[in-house]
């Protein structure tokens, strides 16, 4: 793990340099490769250290983690034109990378939370420093005090862990139970915040309208999934008392999935809409890890690593209309098919994709949800039905206002889409839909 956490770090000076933008990308992809080929032995916990470790579901998030920041550079090609920052935006890029890497390869509790928290600062520094609108104080103080007071408890609960048994590694906290209600709470709420369930989740559209296409790939891609990762790290040693307690949380989150997906079709603004589907597809993982059985962990794990690349191409086809249209609104954004109809074929892939239509991961995702809840209780069968029904309505509704009806008559400039951002796309639908074929590999992390 060492030598990849250096060689993040001695990217740092490069991000200083002139013109090492597009390096920066290249030197990020090369990584991703080299870590692809030399943890192929992940079935189990490989370079196991004190602190650090590496198993399959580390594995996928890690490269998941890598892979959206190659992607949010190659999205983010304006501040290098326009020379706005885009040192800084470098060096914030590589902060946040190494904080995710060093949170999904944590096997120390408290380092674990420490770099859970520190990953918010990079994520705050982009949404303030390169978001559109000045509303974006507001949208980074919504994220910041959500967050912190979410996950003051967590910190308690680890203190608390560490005095009953001396022991806060996470591999060895699996041989006791904790049997211990407010402890139960305190571990898990910091996680549902994150994910976000419903009833918490109010900082997530307002940090996704406000924030760069940059903020709104890390958000959507990587930050929703660190709360699934805990919340499927810390259930091996609360499962006893979650068994009594699950059923708050499914209930609440299979209702709330249901009344955002109702809530998606009153949007008016396109990233608000992405936004909320992110909450519905999230109640969806929720259930899964609460269930505890094996389909649904499974389930959670592809639906997370799915939505992580689709939501976040999701955000770059509503970041190319912006930048030529400069609005967000369904009411301007319309009738793009006259201007740029290949873009047209990608806002079908991804929004397919979104509806989990095949071959994407997200639909073996659902499908292994919607298996493990039944088995939980048959009533929840309805609810999954309408869930299901309303994220494909959602994404049809979607489609067909941006891309058909009367184009807005106040475009007086336009240009269709470069290379550069059909490769962009590219690189979010082909592993969505490519990895369907390794699907068993992702089966044995548990």
């Amino acid at each position: 793990m060492m030598k990849f956490l250096f060689m993040m770090i001695f990217m740092i000076p490069l991000c200083f340099m002139k013109n090492m933008f597009w390096m920066v990308q290249m030197i990020l992809f090369f990584m991703m490769f080299m870590f692809m080929n030399m943890s192929l032995n992940v079935n189990m916990y490989t370079n196991l250290s004190y602190m650090y470790s590496c198993d399959l579901m580390s594995f996928g998030l890690i490269l998941l983690s890598i892979w959206i920041c190659v992607l949010m550079i190659m999205a983010s090609e304006n501040l290098f034109k326009l020379k706005f920052y885009y040192n800084f935006f470098l060096f914030n890029i590589i902060i946040l990378l190494l904080m995710l890497f060093m949170t999904f390869s944590s096997m120390n509790l408290f380092m674990f939370y420490l770099f859970f928290e520190g990953s918010l600062i990079p994520t705050l520094m982009l949404i303030i420093g390169w978001g559109y609108q000045p509303e974006r104080i507001q949208a980074g103080m919504y994220l910041l005090f959500y967050t912190l007071f979410a996950s003051l408890p967590l910190l308690m609960g680890i203190f608390y862990i560490f005095n009953e048994v001396d022991c806060i590694m996470i591999y060895f906290l699996k041989f006791f139970n904790m049997n211990f209600y407010l402890l139960y709470i305190s571990m898990i709420l910091a996680f549902l915040v994150k994910m976000p369930m419903y009833i918490v989740h109010l900082w997530l559209p307002k940090a996704h309208v406000e924030a760069p296409v940059s903020g709104s790939m890390i958000l959507a891609g990587i930050m929703l999934k660190l709360g699934g990762y805990g919340l499927l790290r810390i259930m091996i040693f609360l499962q006893e008392i979650n068994f009594k307690l699950n059923y708050i949380w499914i209930t609440i989150s299979l209702l709330g999935g249901f009344y955002i997906s109702l809530k998606c079709f009153c949007q008016v603004d396109i990233k608000s809409l992405i936004a909320y589907s992110s909450v519905a597809h999230m109640s969806f993982v929720i259930c899964g890890i609460m269930i505890m059985n094996y389909w649904g962990f499974m389930g959670s794990y592809l639906l997370m690593i799915g939505h992580g690349l689709c939501s976040s191409g999701m955000f770059c086809l509503a970041n190319i209309n912006y930048e030529r249209i400069n609005s967000r609104s369904l009411l301007i954004n319309k009738g793009m098919i006259n201007f740029m109809p290949s873009m047209s074929l990608w806002w079908f892939l991804l929004l397919s994709s979104n509806m989990a239509a095949p071959p994407s991961l997200n639909l073996m995702g659902e499908i292994m949800l919607i298996n493990s809840l039944i088995s939980w209780c048959s009533l929840s069968m309805l609810m999954l039905m309408l869930i299901s029904f309303f994220s494909a309505g959602y994404s049809l509704y979607l489609y067909s206002y941006t891309q058909h009806g009367k184009y807005y008559y106040g475009m007086y400039s336009f240009y269709t889409g470069t290379s550069r951002e059909y490769l962009l796309l590219m690189l979010h639908w082909f592993p969505l839909n490519i990895l369907v074929m390794k699907i068993d590999y992702s089966l044995i992390w548990f």
